[in-house]
């Protein structure tokens, strides 16, 4: 298993995007994000810091139902 990256907020942004996710709303340094589809509803929060923690990637990542393996290929 690869190990998580260390990415911006802004980067995260445009790869859940990439991944069918859609911007909600804005506020202060958080971006609310969801996506729909047939079997699940997809819900996260993602803050635009210079760095991500690694805990906070990996629970976005659990939110989104998105692998490490996925979010590097949409990277």
């Amino acid at each position: 298993m690869p190990k998580l990256p260390s990415i911006s907020g802004e980067r995260l942004l445009r790869a859940l995007k990439r991944a069918g996710f859609t911007e909600l709303r804005q506020k202060g340094s958080h971006v609310s994000l969801e996506k729909k589809s047939p079997e699940k509803h997809y819900r996260t929060v993602v803050p635009m810091h210079n760095v991500i923690a690694k805990g906070t990637l990996s629970d976005i990542l659990k939110q989104a139902g998105l692998t490490i393996e996925q979010l590097l290929d949409l990277l």
